[in-house]
């Protein structure tokens, strides 16, 4: 640990206790002494099928004996091409074209600089608590003031900013089903008192991760969508944490029963290997001309291989739907716990994206970020690995790879509630 913290840049991370990771399978981790941990983070929404899944293993070792680099400025590769081809038929219907890259800010990035080019407008509409990623650009999408705060700035001009449907603290102090949406509509207000009516394109994430696993309610996107079409705006869902079944389907914008314009994704599509890509209909994505647009390392033959095992693995065994059934017993679970714990504000979730916000007074919703912070250490000397966050800070985030068994999410419940009681 002396030469990480030496060496390694990391203090962008606020880290707890640090623990050293020797190898990992399925939702288990173990660490250099060989202690074991329940994996209920997957590395950010990463290893949906699981640490070092066999077929995805398999893939990988198969492909680096022919072939690790073809930069796609030059040649193709099969590997991109036959995944590009598999998204076009597992992303929502009339999406055709891929750009690959290796994250999932390089994915927004394409999709706001394409969706401009496409339009020949610039204005873009973003949520307030969103998050897409920590570069210049998809910072300046991003709606949290406490990732950006750090003296980075100026950011790209001209966003504007939209409510969230952030139903527990609505900020326009409304009650769901009560409030007809009105965060919805509203976006229709951005476009015509905030804007230079010269909009190209609005961005959300069908579940909002880094604001606390914000679920939007069911009508919400079918309301945003017909603001959109009225103004010839383009929807791009920022799928980067929520996508390859981690909702409980394919792609959590499937909940809402809208198409969007492009797709933005990452983290789950390799299982673990660097790759990112923006999935789009063919007319926007034959917008870039030669020059546009670039990514050295995009569609690697390595990471593609590992995407083209981990999607088929994903769909012969059916993840999507044990994420929701999975999904909905721990959702259950935890909620059975609220009336245990003065300290649960809200439990909420869709499949195995589930969030906890805990809460010092549940009256008055007073944020309780410290009490999130002690959790997750003791959930970790207990050997249980969670997230937190949240615009608050007070979010407690589980997120297990879709292969966790019953048994383990049973086990992460009743450390949980040990935790949630040692802490209050």
């Amino acid at each position: 640990m002396n030469d990480y913290d030496k060496y390694v840049m990391h203090s962008f991370v606020k880290s707890l206790q640090p623990i050293v990771v020797a190898s990992a399978k399925g939702a288990t981790v173990t660490d250099l002494d060989g202690k074991t941990y329940i994996d209920c983070f997957s590395g950010i929404s990463v290893v949906n099928a699981g640490h070092c899944n066999p077929k995805v293993v398999e893939a990988v070792k198969q492909q680096v004996e022919k072939l690790i680099h073809c930069c796609t400025y030059v040649y193709y590769n099969t590997p991109a091409t036959d995944l590009a081809k598999k998204l076009a038929e597992i992303t929502p219907e009339g999406l055709q074209k891929t750009f690959f890259c290796n994250s999932g800010a390089e994915a927004v990035e394409t999709a706001l600089k394409v969706g401009r080019k496409f339009s020949g407008k610039h204005e873009i509409i973003a949520l307030m608590c969103s998050f897409h990623g920590r570069t210049l650009g998809t910072l300046s999408v991003t709606g949290q003031a406490g990732r950006k705060n750090y003296g980075m700035g100026p950011y790209l001009g001209d966003v504007a900013f939209a409510p969230a449907p952030y139903c527990y603290r609505c900020s326009l102090g409304l009650e769901y089903p009560g409030c007809g949406l009105q965060c919805a509509k509203m976006i229709d207000d951005v476009v015509n008192y905030a804007t230079a009516a010269n909009v190209a394109e609005f961005i959300a994430e069908p579940v909002m991760g880094e604001a606390g696993i914000v679920v939007p309610p069911p009508e919400y996107f079918s309301e945003v969508k017909k603001v959109l079409d009225r103004h010839g705006i383009l929807f791009i869902a920022d799928e980067v944490q929520t996508g390859f079944g981690r909702t409980g389907k394919m792609f959590a914008i499937e909940h809402y029963g809208v198409v969007p314009d492009m797709v933005a994704m990452a983290k789950g599509i390799a299982d673990g290997l660097p790759l990112g890509a923006c999935t789009t209909r063919a007319d926007i994505g034959d917008a870039f001309e030669p020059g546009d647009h670039l990514s050295t390392f995009g569609g690697n033959p390595v990471s593609c291989a590992a995407a083209l095992a981990n999607i088929d693995y994903l769909l012969e065994n059916r993840l999507a739907d044990e994420a929701n059934r999975k999904g909905n017993y721990l959702l259950q679970r935890l909620r059975e716990l609220q009336p245990k714990h003065k300290l649960i504000g809200e439990v909420r979730g869709l499949g195995l994206m589930v969030g906890v916000e805990l809460v010092k007074d549940q009256k008055l919703k007073t944020p309780a970020p410290s009490e999130a912070t002690k959790i997750r250490e003791l959930a970790l000397n207990k050997g249980l690995l969670l997230g937190h966050g949240g615009v608050k800070g007070n979010t407690v985030r589980i997120q297990p790879p879709l292969v966790i068994t019953e048994e383990q999410l049973e086990k992460t419940v009743q450390v949980f509630d040990e935790c949630l009681r040692e802490t209050h």
